[in-house]
């Protein structure tokens, strides 16, 4: 089950993280397009994440002088790391001057279980990772969502833990309403609703009653899709695009 965290984040820690968004930027050369975390909606296992080729890096910030409030904890960062088999990191930041900078030199990244400074472009490497899971599931989550944004829904919260439900809440015409997303991998076309619905039902109905289903059908763009199954499909590699089948939200199970 997921709990919303609707904790205000307080305007130090946006400045915070704004500057620390920047300064990840600035490391890259030319635009970063693979920013899969760019935005301060709950909940916070990570403050950002990104791909560089053909690895995840997640990042928590913190205030070296512990002054700043920071939303989430290490374990949550450490967490989402090991679902996506990424690198969990710990970007130190101190505020000099009125504004907030990196403690470190280079990236200003420190790997969370050695300490020692971490170089992205060092770690990338040629092997073909295939997604694991978790990054499936943050993909699906990612659909279903520009899906409602589009409709004109605002977003309340959203995560891509595939062993966590419900997967996004948003504000629907008469209050909170939820949305549990379920991934498939190609050839299988539909995934299927979890079958404690009712358990996430009655969980969720403390906030908003209103629940959805969400089946989100992924493959390799590369695929050859072929119907005879003789050629087995290709896997999902990481950083390679992919292809989404996805029909929209449908009422839940009764």
């Amino acid at each position: 089950m997921h709990d919303i965290e609707m904790h205000g984040i307080s305007e130090e820690f946006a400045l915070c993280w704004q500057a620390a968004s920047r300064h990840i930027q600035s490391r890259v050369q030319g635009p970063l397009h693979s920013w899969l975390k760019v935005n301060l909606n709950p909940p916070f296992l990570e403050h950002l994440w990104f791909r560089l080729g053909n690895q995840l890096l997640f990042l928590r910030i913190e205030d070296v002088e512990g002054k700043l409030e920071v939303p989430g904890n290490r374990q949550g960062l450490l967490s989402i790391a090991e679902g996506c088999k990424g690198h969990a990191c710990l970007m130190p930041m101190r505020r000099e001057g009125g504004a907030w900078l990196p403690a470190t030199s280079g990236w200003g990244l420190l790997d969370l279980a050695t300490g020692r400074p971490i170089d992205p472009v060092a770690l990338v490497s040629h092997e073909l990772i295939e997604i694991t899971d978790w990054e499936l599931q943050d993909f699906a989550v990612q659909i279903v969502r520009d899906h409602l944004d589009k409709q004109g829904r605002k977003m309340m919260s959203w995560q891509g833990n595939p062993s966590v439900d419900p997967s996004i809440w948003f504000v629907g015409d008469r209050g909170p309403e939820w949305v549990v997303v379920r991934a498939a991998r190609y050839p299988k076309k539909m995934a299927e609703p979890p079958g404690n619905w009712r358990a996430i039902a009655e969980r969720c109905a403390r906030i908003g009653k209103s629940g959805h289903f969400a089946s989100v059908s992924v493959a390799n763009t590369d695929d050859a899709f072929d119907p005879t199954g003789a050629i087995p499909p290709t896997p999902l590699w990481r950083g390679h695009r992919m292809l989404a089948s996805f029909d929209g939200i449908v009422p839940g199970p009764k």
